[in-house]
């Protein structure tokens, strides 16, 4: 779930921690404890450059305003963090400042702040632990007049409540755990919450669906899957209905996967009892549309030797087509990316063979994507709006400029 497309931008701030809440450097199980939050907080994405030291920023991530880097994050004195106290971490996490400077929201402190004070020190406590590297890092690389970041003084004041997570009496404790760790550590709306001009979350669309960087973030408020589903979903990357690929591919290798099925299941727990948005499911175009006849000849030649002429795939390897939430979303953003460009499904300890699908911008032209793609959210009882030739063009010079 994560996310993806974030940056974590953090930059200096002061202060001493209460000595009973520092992060102790000696305590093991503290640093244990640290590893798996970094784990759940997905630092490792967006603080490791492609190719690059574990957590020694550098790599880009695009906004709508500009590009940001992700920080270097390792216990280097002059380029990382190795001089910070405990307090200045926990500002960062908590409070998303920097001494008189304030950090950009791609570090997803709105959620974060969340996060209590122990395992913000227990992350520090970690982080202390790993190979110090020189390497600096000018996060900030937005244009004018988005670079300056005295402007987010303003935004904090319309988009940013600072708190820790509160427990609801009333619910059980999987589902507590889960609230926390979905709308803590986990920043699932960071991705799959719509966001309005201004970059900040619409809370009236909480986990309802995004679209960012081409690629769907599905809804996952009052998700159908079971709870043993998700659960799966998250582990491995992939059940019998679905496998993650694209971002969330990404999210489930370096984040979900090495969280406990315990911590999965609660997380199940907690997004199944969201509400969900009402959605009026659209008419399917009739089969003997020519578009969705064009679709079917294209995909009985490309698409059906690993995804099967009835669409179901093969389970835990090829996703199902049908039926699929996400191949009928009225954004079609990730089908399109997806048969254009390709991509490869998450490894994990649980499902290593990562299978991956061909590109095949090569080989079809925009009519014959849009077809395809409108023939796959329309047939074996699928319903959704027709992919134009345009959006392919559209898709297409997109991914080419990124």
């Amino acid at each position: 779930m994560r996310a993806l497309a974030l940056a974590a931008v953090a930059v200096g701030i002061g202060g001493i921690v209460n000595a009973a809440q520092a992060a102790d450097r000696q305590d093991f199980t503290q640093i244990e404890r640290g590893h798996y939050l970094t784990d759940a907080g997905d630092c490792y994405s967006c603080h490791t450059q492609f190719g690059g030291k574990p957590f020694a920023g550098g790599r880009a991530i695009p906004t709508p305003f500009g590009t940001l880097l992700g920080a270097n994050i390792t216990p280097d004195v002059d380029t990382g963090i190795g001089g910070w106290s405990d307090e200045r971490f926990y500002r960062a996490m908590h409070d998303g400042v920097s001494g008189d400077e304030y950090l950009y929201p791609a570090m997803p402190y709105p959620y974060y702040t969340k996060v209590t004070r122990e395992d913000a020190a227990a992350i520090r406590a970690y982080l202390a632990t790993i190979e110090p590297v020189r390497n600096e890092v000018h996060s900030n690389q937005l244009r004018f007049p988005f670079d300056v970041r005295a402007s987010m003084k303003g935004w904090n004041s319309l988009f940013f409540g600072p708190g820790e997570w509160q427990n609801h009496a009333d619910k059980s404790a999987d589902w507590n755990r889960g609230g926390y760790l979905v709308e803590g550590l986990g920043h699932c709306g960071a991705c799959h919450t719509p966001k309005n001009a201004m970059g900040g979350d619409e809370n009236s669309q909480h986990l309802q669906g995004s679209v960012l960087q081409g690629w769907l973030a599905p809804r996952i408020a009052g998700e159908s899957w079971s709870v043993d589903d998700i659960a799966e979903y998250l582990k491995s990357g992939t059940n019998a209905l679905a496998t993650a690929s694209g971002p969330m591919a990404e999210a489930v290798e370096n984040s979900t996967s090495r969280l406990s099925l315990a911590d999965l299941r609660a997380i199940a727990v907690y997004l199944k009892d969201q509400p969900a948005a009402a959605e009026k499911p659209p008419a399917a175009l009739a089969a003997d549309d020519p578009l969705m006849q064009a679709g079917k000849a294209i995909y009985a030649d490309e698409c059906a030797a690993c995804h099967t002429l009835d669409g179901s795939g093969i389970a835990r390897l090829f996703p199902s087509l049908k039926g699929r939430a996400s191949v009928q979303a009225a954004h079609a953003d990730s089908l399109i990316n997806v048969v254009l460009n390709g991509t490869r499904a998450a490894a994990t300890p649980g499902a290593p063979t990562a299978p991956a699908m061909p590109a095949f911008r090569w080989n079809l032209t925009d009519d014959q994507v849009a077809a395809v793609t409108t023939y796959i959210r329309n047939a074996w009882g699928n319903a959704a709006p027709a992919v134009s030739a345009d959006s392919v063009k559209a898709a297409r010079q997109a991914m080419a400029q990124r």
